[in-house]
């Protein structure tokens, strides 16, 4: 590790010697739009510029080569950069390379290709990962299930999981939306489009779907879920060959004594969960801990777990912000039950007031995913037809700033190194 750390050390130097550099401060005081320098970081690895993220240096900041278009760009986009000179640069990365600092170099590679899960036409609800990639001009690709089961995942890197059902209940939103045009109209796309797939079951069609993504993991993809995507995707992937579903959601009763057949070794993240049969109920288990909430809004946050940069690079990457301490929101997934997530799986984020996990990640195979509760990190409590965040007025948002690590996060391809 000391001398890949030398390594990374005299290569910055020696490009030094060449040219200055730009020093994207992402600390709380220095960067005027944090959302933004992350898609200047990916707009610059799509030209093929080298760049560095310097873990824990200001927040997390981004080392870009001092050229005119990357000055333009973060000019054009309101992104606040630094010229560094090269007796200022080797400074910066001998306090980095140094025993006693937490911090770290990590070279990015590549713009990673990003493809997020999405079905078409306009839902009654926005996308928080959409939205924040379309804020900092990071480009993207909308899959869905006719995409993902002709295998077309194998040309992404990272795949992102918004507001979801793998279950086929239609998000559990039966109780108080069976009745409205939206959800009477979703179901029967859903019914059609899984007919089309071959399916005789939406659940059908869903486990599928939720098996080639497991296997894009496994065989070295990035995910990123939020929110409902999040349970009722290791719900689906436990209950294979199970009916679950109650009569109003596939037409026949759901399998008897079904708990019972629940398996837990198929799992992602969570074990030992209770799925609620209830089928007016807007929970799919006992994973989601936003009924078991008793926090005043004023005292919702949650805090990022601070690990070592040198060792165990990917959290440190994954938790990079301006504050250990990030406004909590939330969502049909809100957080997750500590007692319920597999001991392999690391908790970024915790609520330690309500107990809670909000932020978490772990390996699969040969990729990684990481799990987020809630629907949108600018919005407490968004609802069903409201309209979506304008991210203009957050663009230092601590919460979006979570999902933009995960992003970046392949760019590196650095394995895990715990202690």
């Amino acid at each position: 590790m000391f001398k890949k750390s030398l390594y990374i050390f005299f290569l910055l130097i020696s490009f030094s010697m060449k040219a200055g550099f730009l020093l994207l401060p992402m600390d709380e005081v220095a960067q005027k739009n944090h959302l933004k320098a992350y898609g200047i970081t990916y707009w610059a690895l799509d030209k093929q510029y080298k760049a560095s993220w310097l873990l824990n240096y200001r927040g997390g900041s981004f080392l870009l080569p001092d050229v005119p278009e990357i000055r333009k760009e973060c000019q054009i986009r309101g992104v606040s950069f630094e010229v560094v000179s090269d007796g200022e640069m080797q400074n910066i990365l001998a306090e980095i390379a140094s025993p006693s600092q937490n911090m770290e170099t990590v070279v990015l590679e590549k713009a990673p290709k990003i493809a997020v899960y999405s079905p078409p036409g306009k839902q009654p609800w926005d996308d928080a990962v959409t939205m924040v990639l379309t804020y900092a001009e990071i480009p993207f690709k909308v899959v869905y299930d006719e995409e993902v089961l002709s295998d077309q995942l194998i040309l992404y890197d990272w795949l992102h999981l918004h507001h979801e059902d793998f279950t086929g209940q239609y998000g559990k939103f039966y109780g108080a939306y069976r009745n409205a045009p939206w959800y009477i109209e979703q179901k029967k796309d859903a019914e059609a489009l899984a007919a089309k797939l071959g399916f005789p079951k939406v659940s059908q069609a869903k486990l599928a779907v939720a098996k080639k993504i497991r296997d894009f993991v496994i065989g070295g993809g990035f995910m990123f879920a939020m929110c409902s995507a999040t349970d009722s995707f290791d719900i689906a992937l436990s209950a294979e060959g199970v009916d679950i579903c109650e009569p109003m959601f596939d037409g026949d009763n759901s399998d008897a004594n079904y708990q019972s057949q629940i398996d837990y070794n198929k799992t992602f993240a969570f074990k030992n969960f209770i799925l609620d049969r209830k089928p007016e109920h807007y929970e799919f288990s006992d994973i989601d801990m936003t009924e078991k909430r008793r926090i005043p809004f004023e005292k919702d946050y949650f805090t990022l777990m601070e690990f070592s940069a040198k060792w165990d690079v990917i959290p440190s990457m994954l938790c990079q912000n301006h504050t250990q301490l990030v406004k909590g929101f939330m969502g049909q997934t809100t957080a997750f039950d500590p007692n319920l997530i597999k001991s392999n799986v690391l908790t970024l984020g915790k609520n330690e007031l309500n107990d809670e996990a909000r932020y978490i990640h772990g390996q699969k195979g040969k990729g990684f995913f990481t799990f987020y509760g809630g629907h949108d990190p600018e919005d407490y409590q968004h609802r069903v037809g409201d309209e979506p965040t304008v991210l203009d007025l957050h663009p230092t948002s601590p919460g979006f700033r979570l999902i933009l690590n995960n992003v970046l996060f392949p760019a590196a391809r650095k394995k895990p190194q715990k202690t």
